[in-house]
């Protein structure tokens, strides 16, 4: 499905986060994706080179760089919105099975995170 739109998975999961609010840092987008900024610099690159977003240096931080849904970008949000209804008709689970899931997802990235944050001077 994705395919027919020209995009990735991972891009379509960048453009999700965009769509909840444009103009978000690299880092922002890493971090609600639970991924590596280096992780999502290729990503963006490709998505830049399709024409679905635009990268700009933040005026106020240089060092940060932020991201902009093109035109392109917003109208595929339009071209989309059945995805989740898709995703979830081919996946064989239950709503509710879906949830439970993501719950346990959740619970599993948070404790990976405790485990492997540097311990702190008490």
């Amino acid at each position: 499905m994705l395919d027919s739109l020209g995009v990735t998975y991972p891009q379509y999961l960048v453009l999700s986060t965009l769509w909840e609010g444009d103009g978000q840092t690299i880092s922002a987008i890493a971090d609600r994706l639970a991924l590596e900024p280096s992780t999502i610099t290729p990503l963006m690159k490709r998505l830049e080179a399709a024409g679905f977003v635009s990268r700009q240096r933040n005026p106020a931080d240089e060092r940060q760089v932020q991201v902009f849904l093109t035109a392109k970008g917003r109208n595929l949000q339009h071209d989309t919105p059945c995805l989740t209804d898709a995703l979830l008709a081919n996946s064989g689970l239950s709503v509710a099975e879906i949830m439970a899931l993501n719950e346990q997802v959740q619970r599993l990235r948070s404790a990976l995170v405790d485990r492997n944050e540097p311990a702190r001077d008490q």
